[in-house]
C-alpha cells in the first residue's frame, strides 16, 4: 500500500458540547423505578393512617345521651370526666351496656345541652368524679402535620398521573410531531470556531468570506442592487473539513446557525421530510439573519427519476427535494437567510438543485497541499507538547494525500503512542511509528517459515529494485517484510512533493513497479504465490483508467468511456449503476489495450530484475537477516553489486504456467504500499 493512500473516512470537525435554545430529551421512568414508587406510597398510607385509623375505632366507646350520662352520674359508674366546651368524654366504673344492642362499653361521650347546667359541676364533685378540662385551640404544628398526613398521598398521586400524561404527549408526538424540523440551533456564543481554526483550503475560506461580509452588513449589499448567493454547496472529499468550514462561517459572522444532516429529513412516511423542511426554512426566517446547512445534501437531492440511484428514488426524497427547491426559490433577497450543503458526491445531485437562485455557488474544498498540511498540523499540536526535534515541515511533506481530519488523527496517535511509552513531549519517532499505524496498520508477529520469509523477502525486493532503477519513480523509504495491518510486507515510498498531474510514463512506471513482486518471484522462485493478489488488482485498476477515462492507449484513442467523474487513480473506477455507454465490440478492444498494458509492464519489470539478478539475492538476504531495510541502506546494497543478466525474458516465460491457472484466493499482498494504489 503507498503512504499516499490514507484513510478518508473521518468526520470533519468535532460536535459542540451543546446546542441552545433546544429542550433536553425527557428521561422515561423504568420499571424499577415504577415498582419502587408504588411500594413507597403503599408504605407511607400503612405507617401513617394505620395508627388514625385504630385511633379512631369506636368499639370500646359509646355516644350517650345527656340524660343517660346524668343517670350514670347518679348510680356512681363515672370515674373520669374531660370537659370540653360543647362535650363531655370519660371512662365507666363498670361496663356500661347499651340496653338496645346489650353491647358494652368502658368509655363514653355525650354532648352538653346548649344552655349551661350549673349543676353538672357539683354533681360530679358529690359523686366522686375526677373532672379534667381540655383546650378547643388545635397547636400550629398539628394542624400542619394533619394536613399533611392527608394531602401528601394525594400529592404523589396526583405527580404520577402528571408524569404519566406527560409521558402519553412524548409517545404522542413521536407519531404526530414527524413534521417537525430536527435542526440543532446554535446561537451566537456557539458554535465559536472561527476561520483561524481552519487551515489548508485558503481558497474555500477566501469565497466565503463574502457570505460572512454579506451576514454582517447586508446593507452594504442592497443598496447597490446585489444579491449575494442564496445556497453555497461545499464539494470536497471526506475529511477536508466541509462541516468545519461551515460552522466557522457560522462563527465569523455570530448569527445563529441551523445544523441537520439530510438523513434525517426522511422517514417511512410520505410527505414527513418535506413537511420538515418546510418547518426548518421556517425557523431560519424568524432567526434572519441565520445559516441553515444541510450536510450530506446527496442523501436527498439525488437526481430525480431515479436514474444515478441504485433501485431509483422513492417518492418520500422526491418530494423532500421537490420540497427544498421551493422553500429556496421563496426567499426574498432581503432575508439575510444563506443555506450551506456538503456533499462529496456532486455528480449525482439533480440539475434543479445547481441553476442560479437555489445552489448557485460551488465552493471546492479539496485535499491540503504541502503548505496546507503544515498549517493543520501546527493547529493540532497547539496544546500539544512537542519535543525540539519534531520538525513539521518534513512531516507535512511525508504526508501526501492526507486530508484535515487524517493529520488530526495523526497527531492524535503520535500522543498515543508518547502516552503508552511514558514520554513527556512527543517525538519524532513517535510521529514516524503513528504514520506507519495509519498508513500501513498495526505491526504484526514476525513470519517464522523461513521458507515464506523468503518468498516475502524476494518479493518485496522486486517492487524496491524495479522502483529503485526507474529514474521517474518516487523515493523509496523503507523496505520491510515485517507484516503490517493484513500485509506480510511493505514497499514505502516518500513522494518529494504532491502529484496532481501524472504522466503517462509515470503511469506504466508505476504498474512496472507493482509487479516487480510478482516478477521477483517468477525469477527467484521458480514458483508464484497469491501474494500478488492486491498488486494485480492495482495494476489492473490503473491500465484501466488510462484505457478509459485518460485516453493514454492507441487501441481506443480519446474517448472517454465512462468509469465515474473521481479519478481511478485515487481508487474510484465506476459506479455498479453506471450503464455502459459503448458496444461489446468496444468492450473487447478495451480489455485487449488493458491487457497489453499490463503486459508491456510485466515485461519491463522482469527485465530489470533480470539485469540486475545478483542485487536481487543480496537485497533479499539482507531482508531475510535484518527484515528491514531504509533508503541509505538498499542505496549502499545496490551499488556494490555489477550489472549481470541471468537469463533472458523468454526464458523466464517458458518456465511460467499457463494463463489463468493461478489462484489468487490466498492472503493479501505483501506489497500492498509498493505505489500502485
Amino acid at each position: 500500500m503507498n503512504d499516499k493512500q490514507q484513510s478518508n473516512d473521518a468526520k470533519d470537525t468535532d460536535k459542540p458540547s451543546g446546542t441552545a435554545g433546544m429542550r433536553p430529551p425527557f428521561r422515561h421512568m423504568s420499571g424499577r423505578t415504577w415498582l419502587f414508587t408504588v411500594v413507597a406510597v403503599l408504605l407511607f398510607d400503612l405507617l401513617f393512617y394505620a395508627p388514625f385509623m385504630a385511633g379512631s375505632n369506636t368499639s370500646s366507646q359509646t355516644s350517650l345521651s345527656y340524660s343517660a350520662f346524668l343517670a350514670q352520674v347518679r348510680a356512681n359508674n363515672v370515674s373520669t370526666a374531660t370537659m370540653a366546651t360543647d362535650s363531655v368524654s370519660g371512662n365507666f366504673k363498670k361496663p356500661y351496656v347499651d340496653p338496645t344492642s346489650h353491647n358494652s362499653y368502658k368509655s363514653y361521650t355525650t354532648t352538653l345541652l346548649p344552655l349551661t347546667d350549673p349543676t353538672l359541676v357539683p354533681l360530679l364533685e358529690q359523686h366522686g368524679v375526677q373532672l379534667t378540662g381540655t383546650s378547643t385551640t388545635t397547636p400550629l404544628w398539628l394542624t400542619v402535620l394533619g394536613m399533611l398526613f392527608t394531602w401528601l398521598p394525594l400529592l404523589l398521586l396526583a405527580g404520577l398521573f402528571l408524569y404519566g400524561s406527560r409521558l402519553a404527549r412524548s409517545q404522542q408526538q413521536g407519531v404526530f410531531g414527524f413534521g417537525q424540523s430536527r435542526a440543532k440551533l446554535y446561537t451566537e456564543e456557539r458554535p465559536n470556531t472561527t476561520f483561524a481554526d481552519v487551515a489548508g483550503i485558503e481558497a474555500a475560506k477566501a469565497e466565503l468570506r463574502e457570505e460572512v461580509d454579506f451576514l454582517r452588513d447586508p446593507a452594504k449589499y442592497l443598496r447597490l442592487g446585489a444579491h449575494i448567493p442564496k445556497g453555497v454547496l461545499l464539494v470536497g472529499p471526506p475529511g477536508t473539513g466541509k462541516t468545519l468550514l461551515a460552522r466557522a462561517v457560522a462563527g465569523e459572522a455570530r448569527v445563529p446557525f441551523l445544523s441537520i444532516s439530510a438523513t434525517e429529513f426522511v422517514e417511512m412516511f410520505v410527505g414527513v421530510g418535506a413537511s420538515r423542511v418546510r418547518d426548518l426554512f421556517v425557523k431560519a426566517k424568524a432567526q434572519a439573519p441565520s445559516i441553515v446547512f444541510i450536510d450530506e445534501l446527496d442523501a436527498i437531492g439525488g437526481q430525480r427519476g431515479g436514474g444515478v440511484r441504485p433501485g431509483g428514488t422513492n417518492d418520500e426524497r422526491e418530494q423532500t427535494l421537490n420540497q427544498l427547491l421551493v422553500s429556496m426559490d421563496g426567499f426574498e433577497p432581503n432575508e439575510a437567510v444563506i443555506v450551506l450543503a456538503a456533499t462529496n458526491r456532486p455528480d449525482v445531485l439533480d440539475p434543479a438543485l445547481l441553476r442560479p437562485g437555489r445552489f448557485d455557488r460551488q465552493v471546492t474544498v479539496d485535499l491540503p497541499d504541502r503548505r496546507g498540511r503544515e498549517a493543520i498540523l501546527r493547529i493540532h499540536t497547539t496544546h500539544v507538547p512537542l519535543a525540539a526535534a519534531v520538525d513539521l515541515t518534513a512531516l507535512a511533506r511525508a504526508t501526501p494525500g492526507m486530508s484535515g481530519a487524517d493529520l488530526a488523527n495523526l497527531a492524535n496517535e503520535a500522543a498515543l503512542t508518547a502516552a503508552r511509552r511514558g514520554e513527556t513531549a512527543i517525538t519524532p519517532l513517535d510521529f514516524e511509528d503513528a504514520l506507519d499505524r495509519i498508513t500501513l496498520g498495526a505491526p504484526g508477529a514476525a513470519l517464522m517459515d523461513e521458507e515464506e520469509r523468503r518468498t516475502i523477502a524476494y518479493h518485496e525486493s522486486g517492487h524496491a529494485l524495479v522502483a529503485y532503477f526507474l529514474p521517474g519513480m518516487d523515493p523509496i523509504h523503507r523496505v520491510t517484510i515485517t507484516p503490517r495491518g493484513r500485509s506480510l510486507g511493505v514497499t514505502q515510498f516518500r513522494p518529494n512533493d504532491d502529484r496532481r498531474n501524472y504522466r503517462r510514463d509515470y503511469l506504466l512506471d508505476r504498474m512496472a513497479v507493482g509487479l516487480g513482486g510478482r516478477s521477483a518471484e517468477e525469477l527467484a522462485c521458480k514458483e508464484i504465490t497469491s501474494g500478488a493478489q492486491n498488486d494485480l488488482q492495482e495494476v489492473t485498476r490503473v491500465a484501466r483508467a488510462m484505457v478509459t477515462q485518460l485516453g493514454m492507449t492507441n487501441e481506443i484513442g480519446l474517448e472517454y468511456l465512462g468509469g465515474g467523474t473521481d479519478s481511478a487513480l485515487t481508487g474510484h473506477l465506476y459506479m455498479p449503476w453506471e450503464p455502459k455507454e459503448y458496444s461489446e465490440l468496444t468492450a473487447g478492444r478495451i480489455d485487449a489495450a488493458v491487457h497489453h498494458l499490463i503486459e508491456e509492464a510485466h515485461q519491463r519489470a522482469l527485465r530489470i530484475l533480470g539485469t540486475h539478478r545478483d542485487t536481487l539475492d543480496v537485497v533479499a538476504a539482507a531482508l531475510v537477516r535484518e527484515e528491514s531495510l531504509d533508503h541509505d541502506q538498499l542505496k549502499v546494497l545496490v551499488s556494490t553489486q555489477p550489472m549481470t543478466e541471468h537469463g533472458s525474458v523468454a526464458e523466464t516465460e517458458s518456465a511460467m504456467p499457463a494463463a489463468g491457472a493461478i489462484d489468487d484466493l490466498g492472503r493479501p499482498s505483501s506489497a500492498q504500499a509498493a505505489d500502485c494504489a
